[in-house]
């Protein structure tokens, strides 16, 4: 599996990116909330990717942001929804509004992404809701110096306490729970589990 790329872009006409990685043209499908992102041709630039493979093709795509990479395998897993209608979802908002849209039930708000009917707004909102973090704790990163998102040691205890099967919302809660004012993610990680079997 290709999870991240860093190179040069050398081509950007959407949904479909060209970068340069040590002499290898690599294109990847990004939705539009990544193309707002992109720095100009020539620069360098990383990408959170995700390889989809199919009989007759394999297909990169890729997301500036952390957080729409993981939304877009969280809408994979909701029956009916593709990777061409994942990407249509991403390019009209971005992770954290779409969280925000499945936990208030707005459907009317995920009717007017394209290619979201109301049968499918419902199943999104019913399917993901325990899935995708009410707060946005789990689906926010900082820009770091390099371009690449770094995540804050929070986020990161958040996300690794999802990857243990924690649902998102439980573990922003435990994590909410802990002082995490200057621990690291290993610490808070740490404590939410002390606290979550004492």
């Amino acid at each position: 599996m290709i999870g991240l790329l860093r190179g040069r872009l050398i081509g950007k006409q959407p949904p479909t990116l060209l970068v340069d990685v040590q002499g290898i043209g690599y294109e990847v499908d990004a939705p539009m909330t990544t193309f707002y992102d992109l720095p100009a041709v020539g620069s360098e630039v990383t990408l959170h990717t995700h390889l989809v493979v199919r009989e007759d093709m394999h297909t990169l795509y890729g997301f500036v942001r952390l957080s729409d990479r993981d939304l877009f395998r969280q809408l994979l897993r909701v029956n009916g929804v593709g990777a061409r209608l994942a990407l249509g979802i991403l390019s009209g908002m971005d992770a954290s509004r779409f969280a925000d849209c499945v936990h208030a039930g707005d459907s009317q708000a995920l009717v007017r992404l394209p290619g979201i009917g109301k049968k499918t707004a419902e199943r999104l909102i019913i399917e993901l809701r325990d899935r995708l973090p009410a707060d946005g704790v789990a689906v926010t990163a900082r820009g770091g110096e390099s371009g690449m998102p770094v995540a804050t040691p929070v986020e990161d205890a958040v996300s690794a306490l999802v990857g243990l099967g924690y649902k998102p919302q439980e573990a922003s809660r435990m994590v909410r729970a802990v002082n995490a004012k200057e621990l690291s993610s290993e610490e808070i990680i740490r404590q939410a589990l002390q606290s979550a079997v004492s």
